[in-house]
């Protein structure tokens, strides 16, 4: 069996809505699991007013907000702690899927367009159906709380026994059950799924102009790209 953990993200300036897979076999879960968890006590053993359940969130982590705020002036020991996360996750025989799509080309072809997530989740999860079947396994499906989870959980019921809209059309007849809704705070591996899309975010809207920050980000990107199996998104 392998799980599909997954996360969205996006800002209103960026021009790519992204969403990521990190795949995983179920052997994994538990040591990357404890992998992850050791990145955050060491934080928290390093650094006061940082708490072992402090959640891996990009956004918050970079920025230095909610639970990394003490690390605000720290740039290095925010970096220090996104890269240990990548490591944790190269150190694992794990797929890394992005899908994305440009917000601004999709709102402008269609006069009715769907969500930005209910268009790339429908790619991501074609993805890691196919990535399933060719490794002759079923994937279940553990996605960040999100707004509309009905209509996604609606969506994949339908993918599984008809098919998926598109020119790419197909039945998703190796990702099993609905898709399961979790807080990301109780779950470290929904985490690395925000901390993946949230670089990959980041990186391709171009919000950091500073050559040092554009290597940094370059820096943690090569740690996980031997893990990436898919990296696309779609402009209409």
């Amino acid at each position: 069996m392998l799980l599909a953990y997954v996360d969205e993200s996006y800002d209103a300036k960026w021009p790519i809505y992204w969403i990521a897979a990190l795949v995983c076999p179920e052997n994994v879960l538990g040591p990357l699991s404890s992998a992850l968890d050791a990145v955050v006590e060491n934080a928290a053993e390093s650094y006061a007013g940082i708490e072992a359940r402090a959640e891996l969130h990009g956004h918050a982590l970079l920025q230095g907000k909610d639970d990394w705020r003490p690390l605000a002036p720290m740039v290095r020991a925010r970096i220090g702690i996104y890269n240990g996360t990548f490591d944790a996750i190269s150190s694992y025989d794990v797929k890394i899927m992005i899908r994305g799509v440009h917000v601004h080309r999709l709102n402008e072809r269609y006069t009715y367009p769907h969500h930005p997530h209910t268009v790339v989740l429908q790619h991501l999860l074609e993805r890691v159906d196919i990535f399933a079947a060719n490794a002759d396994q079923s994937a279940l499906v553990i996605a960040d709380e999100v707004d509309r989870a009905n209509e996604y959980r609606r969506d994949l019921w339908r993918y599984q026994r008809q098919s998926t809209p598109g020119w790419r059309a197909r039945r998703l007849t190796n990702i099993v059950d609905t898709i399961h809704f979790a807080p990301s705070h109780a779950s470290r591996l929904v985490q690395a799924a925000d901390m993946i899309a949230y670089l990959k975010g980041r990186m391709m809207s171009g919000a950091d102009r500073d050559d040092r920050a554009k290597r940094a980000n370059e820096r943690l990107w090569e740690r996980i790209t031997p893990r990436v199996y898919h990296d696309d998104y779609w402009y209409p």
